[in-house]
């Protein structure tokens, strides 16, 4: 193989060389027998007047005695312009095979990750709908009853877990740290549908709740209610804490080890595609099962067989992440990384929480996850009691989740084909902005309606819709291209955010970030909706109030989104240069010299190695 050095300005070869015949000086044939000559595999010089040369000596003997050196060439300097071949001894770059125009090696990495994600996504819809309609429509509880869960359960459960985590991950291989954390998860949702549910008549201390309710009065229905429907609470955290831990740490942590920046960038909005389709086919699966309890008879608790059936749906799709988190590991190649970042000290758990705090990087990540939390939140929760007072039953509200969830995929599918042209024009910066825009313009719709609900009622009856209704559909329609925002752009930015660093901040970041700081959002949401409440009376009359706290922090998360597409942005700069040095360090670097005649030759730019000849080849 032939490769042509492009000169472009490098290097001035005479325009008619001289031809020159190789004398051999006195112990010549003594090297040839005595040394055994180094070939430069794979190159030659190609030029007019030259012979072509299968190899170069460091210094080669018969050109000429003074020899002085003109130009450091890059090895892959030539190869890399205009997609050149490699010179200089570089080894060639075979052309990889394709599938569509995606490598196999990447193709191998994208469709078990789409998969993966389609089946945690699915299990996640069927739990998130689930445990709303378990907690809300339950007797002798409400809608009241979410605050109190997600700040004095979800999160001090969602904090123990973090630490535990952290302490795992300091032990435990990265395949034994998945399985150990994802397999109780399966566990536990199965024995609930098939063993705590229907015991929940026997388990639950109903009499003692309504003892402590007498004597507390009704304002402390929401707490009360917690140790009324204890396994109900139960699997309340643990559906939260699967989206928390499965989908945030375990998968996009997986991701984010075997994907590289590039990759991130074109396939994580395009493997998503895929999630939500599961949250069509799984929103329809939670409608299936909620219609089919109105064609049991009478005295047949129809809600038991649902979850029978849901539940096992839960738990092989959690076999199926885990046989396609096996197969993933064994039969596909890790992409490299900078040699440089993985050399970093095990820290212990409170080492690891003053780093996390100390780095800016790790703060602008949590602030964008608990803005979104708690933005989220302050419109979620008043419109999941709209959503109660409107469908007051356990059918009717299991129904309108189920549209909800294939709703929601719809949008979000849509969405996702936006996304991938969204980084490419426009890049992270601007696709980590759009999600808290959109948010703070629906909420503001929600909160308008609910403001003015009144003044606009006859205008509503002449399209057959109460004020509820409407606000139950608006409401809807914010969660929806929320989630949907979400899901397609905040999600990737967000998880891209995690590959420049490095393997320990990465692993114990995510888990103080994802684990922690998601609930700590909601938590924080549902505490200022609870002082709001305390102060002005009512839920109606703190709305105005809510309304302005949710511009601030959605002014507050813009702000961290700017200042971490900057430092992202550096990040990723120096993780390329260092990949850069790396090759070129790898790479022998020859260098360009000139005899007395003016006639170009190579020698390497080792000084300290032995003179070797080459032998000349007629071609």
């Amino acid at each position: 193989m032939v490769a042509v050095l492009q000169t472009r300005g490098l290097l001035s070869l005479p325009a008619n060389p001289k031809t020159r015949a190789l004398v051999q000086p006195n112990g010549l044939k003594h090297r040839f027998l005595s040394l055994k000559p180094q070939t430069l595999v794979g190159s030659s010089l190609s030029s007019n007047g030259f012979s072509k040369l299968n190899s170069f000596s460091p210094k080669v003997n018969g050109f000429g005695q003074n020899e002085r050196n003109l130009f450091i060439c890059k090895a892959e300097a030539a190869a890399a312009s205009d997609g050149q071949q490699p010179v200089f001894g570089e080894a060639e770059v075979e052309k990889k095979p394709k599938i569509l125009g995606i490598e196999v090696d990447t193709m191998k990495k994208i469709l078990p990750l789409g998969l993966m994600f389609f089946c945690i996504l699915f299990n996640y819809t069927i739990l998130r709908d689930t445990k709303d309609v378990l907690v809300v429509t339950a007797k002798g509880s409400s809608a009241e009853i979410i605050p109190f869960l997600k700040t004095w359960v979800n999160l001090p459960m969602a904090i123990g877990f973090m630490l535990l985590y952290t302490k795992l991950s300091n032990v435990l291989s990265k395949q034994a740290l998945f399985y150990t954390v994802i397999l109780p998860f399966i566990a536990f949702f199965g024995a609930f549908g098939f063993v705590l549910y229907p015991l929940s008549n026997y388990i639950h201390p109903e009499a003692f709740a309504d003892k402590l309710l007498s004597v507390l009065g009704p304002r402390f229905l929401g707490p009360l209610a917690i140790i009324r429907i204890w396994s109900f609470c139960l699997f309340y955290v643990m559906a939260e804490l699967w989206g928390s831990v499965v989908v945030s740490v375990l998968f996009w942590g997986f991701a984010n080890q075997i994907t590289t920046i590039d990759e991130a960038k074109r396939f994580y909005p395009l493997f998503g595609l895929g999630a939500n389709v599961a949250l069509i086919f799984s929103g329809r699966t939670v409608k299936y099962f909620s219609n089919m309890r109105k064609n049991l008879g009478p005295g047949v608790d129809g809600w038991a067989i649902s979850l029978k059936g849901m539940m096992s749906i839960v738990v092989l799709m959690g076999f199926a992440i885990c046989g396609l988190y096996w197969w993933t590991n064994n039969f596909v190649p890790l992409p490299e990384r900078s040699v440089k970042k993985k050399k970093k000290p095990k820290m212990g758990t409170m080492e690891s929480l003053k780093f996390l705090v100390s780095s800016r990087y790790i703060r602008d990540l949590a602030t964008l996850v608990v803005a979104y939390g708690i933005s989220i939140n302050l419109v979620e929760v008043t419109w999941k009691s709209k959503l109660k007072a409107q469908f007051p039953s356990p059918n009717e509200y299991s129904s309108f989740m189920g549209d909800f969830s294939t709703a929601t995929g719809i949008a979000t599918f849509i969405m996702m084909l936006l996304s991938q042209y969204i980084f490419d024009k426009y890049g992270w910066g601007v696709a980590a902005k759009i999600t808290p825009t959109v948010l703070l313009l629906t909420g503001v719709g929600f909160f308008s309606l609910i403001l003015f609900g009144g003044p606009i009622a006859p205008g509503l009856a002449s399209l057959g819709m109460t004020p509820l209704l409407a606000a139950v559909y608006v409401g809807a329609l914010q969660n929806i291209f929320s989630k949907s925002a979400k899901y397609s752009l905040f999600d990737p930015c967000k998880e891209m955010a995690y590959i420049p660093l490095d393997e320990d901040t990465k692993v114990k970041g995510k888990a103080a970030i994802d684990v922690v700081c998601n609930p700590l959002g909601k938590s924080g949401g549902a505490l200022i909706q609870q002082f709001m409440i305390l102060t002005f009376g009512s839920l109606a009359n703190s709305t105005p109030y809510l309304g302005g706290v949710l511009l601030v922090i959605v002014l507050a998360w813009l702000g961290a989104a700017k200042s971490l597409d900057t430092q992202f942005t550096a990040l990723r700069k120096e993780e390329e240069l260092e990949k850069e040095m790396e090759r070129a360090a790898a790479v022998k670097i020859p260098v360009v010299s000139e005899n007395d005649g003016g006639n170009g030759s190579l020698t390497s730019d080792s000084s300290n190695s032995p003179s070797e000849a080459s032998t000349p080849r007629n071609n």
